[in-house]
């Protein structure tokens, strides 16, 4: 039963409601923990719809067709450069510049590349045609070239080249051939060799060799540049590329990509690189009914038996193996799809864990979550099993006196530990919904974002529909987090909190 000093303050609250634009003398206050046919007139917008905006594969494959990812090692670019950190080739259909990267950076320095040596043996893919006066060949123009050398000339170096693949990052091909008439070689660069050694992220075929020379580099009467005897070597054993730091590996490798709902659209890169597919996910924008990128599907493109694109499919909604069933259409076929997700560092986020009755019930507290009232407040806190109020599943927090029994703000607390690391920067997102009361009424909802007992954020958005907020904080490790606000009526809904790393 309610004590005299609540029943008072809730005729207050009924009698500033009354006295708002367009109330009346007749008006009855309906708070959310009153259930019934009244609670049918709340329909918030924003909400999720887990059956929304699934993945784009016809544009895809059809930027496919418009990219050329083909590269091989520049007739006037030096030996021995470093080799160029990944990038994008198009975004979301949109072909972008060569070695453009945004805004985002991935911190693997190559390491998460399809492949991974496990030793440094090879087998040799394809031989050369020989070093005949009459005899021509091409070098490789394959996708994930990475850089090149030149090594001793004296003998066909196959070890000295090989040797080089293993001291670039990520390389698990190499193309050797010899390159004629190419005046830098010949003349220019430190080392007078025109045996060249090019190294590539990927595995490619003779079907590849498709540079035969044919410049002029040289001053006539001298001529064109040619190819010979250009072989290849493949590494023998490959593992997996290690998960990027802040995500756990869902599925794959398999030869589907994903055909799930969430999708935010997709990038090419110039090879497989799950760190920068994991970067591109981190700070794509937000979509404003599903929130941050929260799982990227990265996979390969092979056209005619050739690699030929590196797709990253992001995604604000986690998908399984069960979604991986695009296996490619005419000539082209999906190969190493992998799906990531982002690891929450808070438990139940989303509240789920409460499932008190199978339609309208509401709780201060469960297992995942607590939440307090100050000193002479009552409900200001709580945890509603109700569908049409949650952002997405059933479950939703709420901040301000369910039953509006006093204007005093609510604290929702996770139970559990939250599992930070120290020194790292975490983003706390969360969906804040303020439409319960209508305009005016909901003028002043708060909600404040407490980290290790200081705010870090202040939301004041007055009559709102879901929306997404965050904030990026510092872990210094046993870290707390807290949700405080409410006014009623001024109520706000809170649901679908995550806290994720903020870097790779």
């Amino acid at each position: 039963m309610l004590t005299c000093s609540k029943l008072l303050g809730l005729a207050v609250l009924a009698s500033a409601a009354a006295a708002a634009p367009g109330g009346n003398e007749s008006f009855t206050l309906v708070t959310p923990a009153t259930p019934g046919a009244s609670l049918q007139s709340y329909r918030t917008s924003n909400k999720l719809d887990p059956a929304s905006s699934r993945t784009d594969s016809q544009k895809i494959i059809s930027t496919v067709k418009l990219v050329d990812q083909k590269r091989g090692a520049n007739d006037r670019s030096p030996p021995g450069l470093p080799a160029p950190k990944t990038f994008t080739t198009a975004v979301d259909g949109k072909l972008t510049p060569s070695n453009f990267s945004s805004n985002w950076e991935s911190s693997s320095d190559s390491n998460s590349t399809l492949f991974k040596r496990a030793h440094s043996t090879y087998d040799q893919v394809f031989a050369g045609t020989g070093t005949g006066p009459n005899d021509r060949d091409g070098s490789i123009m394959g996708t994930a070239y990475l850089t090149y050398t030149v090594v001793s000339n004296a003998t066909y170096n196959v070890d000295a080249c090989l040797d080089f693949c293993d001291r670039v990052p990520g390389c698990v091909f190499a193309n050797l051939y010899y390159e004629f008439n190419n005046e830098l070689l010949d003349f220019v660069f430190s080392e007078k060799s025109n045996l060249k050694c090019a190294v590539y992220a990927d595995i490619h075929t003779a079907a590849e060799k498709t540079n035969r020379g044919g410049q002029q580099s040289e001053a006539p009467p001298a001529g064109l540049t040619y190819i010979k005897h250009s072989s290849g070597y493949a590494a023998r054993s490959l593992s997996n590329p290690p998960v990027p730091n802040g995500y756990e590996i869902s599925f794959g490798p398999l030869d589907g990509a994903n055909n799930a709902p969430g999708y935010m659209g997709f990038a090419f890169l110039d090879r497989y690189d799950v760190s920068a597919c994991a970067a591109l996910c981190n700070t794509r924008g937000v979509d404003r009914v599903g929130g941050a990128c929260q799982f990227f599907n990265i996979w390969r493109a092979v056209v005619n038996g050739n690699p030929t694109t590196y797709t990253c499919s992001m995604y604000y909604i986690p998908a399984g193996a069960d979604t991986a069933v695009n296996y490619g259409q005419g000539d082209l076929k999906v190969t190493y799809s992998r799906g990531y997700h982002r690891r929450d560092a808070l438990s139940d986020g989303g509240f789920e864990g409460y499932t008190g009755c199978s339609d309208f019930c509401f709780t201060e507290s469960y297992s995942s979550w607590i939440g307090t009232s100050p000193s002479g407040g009552f409900q200001d806190a709580t945890i509603f099993f109700h569908s049409a109020y949650a952002h997405s599943g059933h479950s939703v927090g709420l901040l301000g006196s369910a039953s509006a029994a006093d204007e005093l703000p609510g604290t929702l607390t996770p139970a559990g530990r939250i599992n930070t690391e120290a020194g790292v920067k975490y983003t706390i997102m969360a969906f804040l919904a303020s439409d319960f009361s209508g305009p005016g009424l909901e003028d002043e909802s708060f909600v404040e974002v407490v980290w290790n007992g200081a705010v870090v954020k202040t939301v004041r958005a007055g009559y709102s529909p879901w929306t997404y907020y965050s904030v990026d904080v510092t872990a210094i490790g046993g870290d707390t987090v807290a949700f405080r606000g409410g006014k009623a009526p001024a109520w706000t809904f809170i649901d679908d909190i995550h806290i994720f790393r903020t870097n790779v």
